[in-house]
């Protein structure tokens, strides 16, 4: 079988004082090397992972909510080390094993298998990339020669080892742990020769505080989609109010706001799908604040609170479901009042009107209904 070893025991300095162990840091929703431990686990990999010994309990936690079955294990005082223990943990029946930094979040399936495979067929993989940088010899601010790029390569992990061949290596050279920047060089101390598979150029390591940050930016936004249901009842004496625009009726819908169903419908779309709760939580009819107040209004407030929440509005989506009256003359400038009040184009905003057919309460005038859905995109955390 084979054994992923992912590594996140140093104590990241370069990072500077940001107050937890980096590969603990949010991307995508997880922390950081939960990505990683996520493709060797899918592709029936046994996950190790190299812990500080003072966070195991904290490692595994996040390892159980991502429903991955691993072995975690202290690290040690030093990257070399810590892989040493990692490898003293892979089950018995290992036969190649694949280490990687826990800070490569950006590892691909493709990559893995890339490896494993190069692995088992040739005793040894790394996947490196070709060096398109100029790179300088220099002693203090001078520069003392220009290594030609075609014989270099820039190395990325997980690299890849016979089980058996890596461990001895390591546990050979351990007294020598400092001289190793990586595992490859360990085996290559042995005389064994290494190889190199295609690296990935998003399979950067999180070094310094900057790479996370672009690592941030460059994140594929989250998209989430939320849908509303509303229905008031229509009665005399109340004026006919949807999508905060007058309707000219003999009857108007009951409610302690202005009972606008189609806002309300909206509302519950964006809360649900920014899992934000509902409007009643927000907006209950038992606080008089609330009384007669113009739907828009409660809207514009939820706007601001999703914004707040790091969470912009792609697209709303209305059906509004009643018999009477014919809504098409207004359905234009409900858009237009929709899409201003909440900020966005009038093409993000979508309004349509159905009638029911003449069956059930819409059919026999005795109110009106309304869905929507709401489609967010977010880059945070979360």
């Amino acid at each position: 079988m084979t054994s992923a070893i992912v590594l996140c025991g140093g104590s990241g300095s370069r990072m500077g004082p940001i107050g937890v162990n980096k590969t603990l840091l949010p991307y995508r929703g997880k922390p950081l090397f939960i990505h990683s431990a996520e493709v060797f686990s899918a592709l029936g990999m046994k996950v190790i992972v190299a812990a500080p010994a003072d966070d195991t309990t904290v490692f595994t936690e996040a390892l159980s909510a991502a429903g991955i079955e691993a072995i975690v294990v202290p690290g040690g005082a030093d990257r070399y080390l810590s892989v040493l223990n990692g490898l003293k943990a892979c089950p018995d029946d290992t036969s190649v094993v694949l280490i990687h930094d826990g800070a490569r979040p950006r590892i691909s399936r493709e990559l893995a298998l890339r490896v494993e495979k190069a692995a088992n067929e040739l005793g040894s993989a790394i996947p490196a990339l070709p060096c398109h940088d100029t790179i300088k010899f220099v002693e203090g601010d001078v520069i003392t020669g220009t290594p030609s790029r075609v014989g270099l390569r820039r190395v990325q992990t997980p690299q890849g080892f016979r089980y058996r061949e890596i461990r001895e290596a390591y546990e050979r050279f351990s007294a020598q742990s400092g001289s190793f920047t990586d595992d490859a060089s360990v085996l290559e101390a042995t005389g064994a020769r290494v190889h190199i598979v295609d690296g990935l150029a998003e399979n950067e390591k999180i070094t310094v505080l900057g790479d996370y940050e672009m690592l941030e930016d460059r994140a594929l936004p989250r998209i989430s989609v939320g849908i509303g249901q509303d229905t008031h009842r229509l009665v005399e004496g109340r004026r006919l109010i949807l999508c905060g625009v007058d309707v000219p009726f003999e009857k108007g819908l009951l409610g302690h706001s202005d009972a606008d169903a189609a806002v309300h419908a909206l509302i519950d779309a964006i809360l649900g799908a920014a899992a934000l709760g509902d409007i009643g939580q927000h907006f209950p009819d038992s606080d008089e604040r609330y009384r007669g107040i113009s739907s828009l209004k409660l809207l514009e407030n939820v706007m601001t609170l999703i914004r707040a929440k790091g969470f912009t509005l792609c697209h709303a989506d209305i059906t509004i479901t009643c018999q009477r009256p014919k809504l098409a003359p207004y359905i234009v400038a409900m858009r237009e009042t929709l899409a201003r009040t909440m900020g966005v184009p009038p093409e993000s905003v979508s309004v349509k009107a159905t009638t029911s057919e003449g069956l059930g309460y819409e059919g026999r005038g005795e109110g009106i209904s309304a869905m929507s859905a709401a489609t967010l995109q977010s880059k945070v955390s979360y």
